[in-house]
């Protein structure tokens, strides 16, 4: 690992997608997972409700092995969505969906992160909740040169499998970014203060968010209440973190 490309020295980093997260996670005392549409907004709407969600890299037969072996629900996808699956990577949907205890959610950007991370402790941030993320680190002394975050923006996929960055990613990294300097956390890495300050220059984060490629693209599939609950800007003071496998209230 390269001291250069973890940024070493500041309490506050800023990466994108799995390879950032897999440069970052080994040099950091804790990684934030941003995925704004959909899988930590997810996290953070089925954490609210009492539900431990277990994040999986694929939504393929080892999913459904994987939730077997837990005894848990699987999530399918947005439109494979039943009466007898009503779970999905669908904020919206699992609003509306009946209680389960535990839930696996496979998604191959944010979910992978998180599944991936390593011995690294791991929040799930978003913009419903990136004012409590950044606050509940602060307060519990991260976010210093000695005890640092790294926030990962999960980014989309091109057809060809690279990264695309997307705007709803850099926004809510941003919040948590924000939040943190706000509340004692210091020394941001130049692409930390440039992720704090393309949140605090959005006039209107719902906005950019529905306007975005992924928030057209969503709401042309038919999903755009996903996208409305994505910004539901610090409607959530939930901080959902990755404990034994799954996500559960800090």
């Amino acid at each position: 690992m390269r001291e250069d490309l973890s940024q070493a020295g500041y309490g506050v980093r800023f990466e994108w997608g799995p390879a950032g997260a897999k440069q970052l996670a080994p040099a950091v005392s804790f990684l934030v997972v941003v995925d704004v549409l959909s899988f930590t907004t997810s996290v953070s709407v089925a954490v609210e409700s009492g539900t431990r969600v277990f994040p999986y890299g694929w939504r393929d037969e080892s999913a459904t092995a994987f939730a077997r072996q837990l005894d848990a629900n699987l999530a399918v996808g947005r439109r494979a969505v039943t009466a007898a699956t009503p779970w999905s990577l669908s904020p919206a949907a699992l609003r509306r969906a009946p209680f389960t205890q535990r839930l696996v959610l496979p998604s191959p950007n944010g979910s992978a992160i998180a599944a991936a991370a390593g011995g690294v402790d791991v929040a799930a941030g978003s913009l419903r909740n990136g004012s409590a993320v950044g606050r509940w680190l602060a307060g519990r002394g991260l976010g210093t040169p000695e005890r640092p975050v790294g926030v990962i923006a999960a980014g989309e996929r091109w057809p060809d499998g690279s990264l695309r960055p997307a705007v709803e990613d850099l926004l809510g990294a941003g919040a948590v970014i924000a939040a943190l300097r706000e509340h004692g956390g210091t020394a941001l890495s130049p692409e930390a203060a440039a992720a704090a300050s393309v949140f605090a220059a959005a006039v209107d984060v719902g906005a950019a968010v529905a306007d975005s490629a992924s928030g057209r693209e969503l709401a042309d599939d038919g999903f755009a209440e996903d996208v409305a609950v994505a910004t539901e800007l610090d409607a959530s003071s939930q901080v959902p973190v990755l404990r034994h496998g799954a996500f559960v209230p800090a």
